[in-house]
């Protein structure tokens, strides 16, 4: 079974849920190869996080940020404030979100349900590119 790791960075994106299935698909040609396997997919930041979630309607994408926002809001009177009134919160939203996805490999292709996609979910409102870890591991075809 051959281990397969590599690490791309996503584009800037703004604050909110951005389906990055896509992207990341297209940096992993290693994944036709793979008959029955996982990918594991892991995010090196601590104000972002990762989600699998609805891949349809963007209206769920605009929800998710209005209820995460809610939960977590900048007006709260944090401690950790060194880096902007939106980190904290951000931080607290990754640590309820994740850093990781897991989603099994069949056939040379992310066997997600037919309305899931992977979500990049930027906390922070002014983020540089995020740097994500992509681990497959598998049978070849």
């Amino acid at each position: 079974m051959p281990w397969i790791q590599k690490e791309i960075t996503l584009g800037r994106q703004t604050r909110g849920f951005h389906l990055v299935t896509r992207e990341i698909v297209s940096q992993l040609p290693e994944l036709a190869e793979i008959e029955v396997g996982i990918l594991h997919v892991f995010i090196q930041h601590t104000s972002a996080s990762l989600s699998i979630n609805e891949n349809a309607d963007p209206d769920v994408r605009e929800d998710l940020e209005m209820a995460f926002s809610k939960i977590a809001p900048e007006s709260f009177p944090y401690i950790h404030t060194m880096e902007g009134p939106d980190d904290m919160p951000a931080h607290i939203k990754a640590a309820m979100l994740g850093s990781s996805v897991t989603i099994p490999i069949t056939d040379g292709r992310l066997n997600l349900g037919i309305w899931q996609g992977i979500y990049l979910c930027e906390h922070r409102n002014h983020a540089s590119g995020r740097r994500l870890v992509l681990t497959i591991q598998g049978e070849r075809r």
